[in-house]
């Protein structure tokens, strides 16, 4: 795996600081939520000032995502708009038909049962396919009752290393850090990784966090060439 290909996101970016961080130590994507009730939203207002920042920086600017779940089309379109948004990133039971319907690109989470193993994967390959089969990314992340969006747990890394294995792309997300990336990438040579929880300190992105994240898992795709 070239060391250029694996792609990062940074999630759940609250402020302009923290969004330059990501981008300077060099993200592909970073991560904004618009769920509601999810204590990491910020208002379209806030959003568009980390966006516009970001892409003034001088700095590779990142894609910039949105994080919504199972709200209306209306409601993410509008909010698109607003802000700039590169893509959006779909949390929650939304249909391929809703994806379509948005006009722009789209990663869906695809949740994945605490039961699953490599042998069972509890539907998880058929997801994916229904959603990457039509051109869409795909993030898997833990399945966790009532939690829309990043759940911040891991599960069976032997289930998305199959999924790798059968030539699906995805990000990884579910409980990384930057003490674990490493080792996530070498077991399941994912497309990507995405990570939130894992880069925070109180709550609150951890600037070092960010940047050991980033270079832990560039260095660990390099080894895996």
């Amino acid at each position: 795996m070239d060391p250029s290909e694996i792609k990062i996101k940074i999630c759940g970016i609250r402020n302009l600081e923290d969004g330059l961080v990501a981008a300077e130590a060099g993200a592909d994507y970073i991560g904004m939520v618009f769920v509601p009730e999810r204590h990491r939203r910020i208002t379209p207002q806030e959003a568009k000032v980390i966006v516009n920042g970001v892409r003034a920086s001088g700095v590779k600017t990142p894609r910039i995502v949105g994080l919504f779940a199972d709200q209306s089309v209306v409601e993410v379109s509008g909010i698109i708009d607003y802000c700039g948004l590169d893509l959006v990133q779909l949390c929650g039971q939304e249909t391929v038909k809703y994806a379509g319907e948005l006009g722009c690109d789209v990663i869906k989470v695809v949740h994945v049962a605490e039961t699953a193993t490599a042998k069972d994967d509890a539907g998880t390959g058929s997801r994916v396919q229904e959603f990457s089969g039509l051109g869409h990314l795909v993030t898997l992340d833990r399945f966790v009752e009532g939690i829309q969006g990043g759940t911040g747990q891991g599960f069976n890394w032997g289930v998305a290393a199959s999924l790798s294995q059968a030539g699906h792309p995805f990000l990884l997300a579910g409980g990384l850090t930057p003490g674990n990336v490493a080792e996530a990438i070498t077991t399941v040579q994912p497309w990507g990784v995405d990570v939130s929880s894992g880069v925070e300190t109180d709550g609150n992105k951890d600037h070092q966090k960010i940047r050991e994240f980033l270079g832990n898992a560039r260095d660990a795709a390099a080894k895996s060439v």
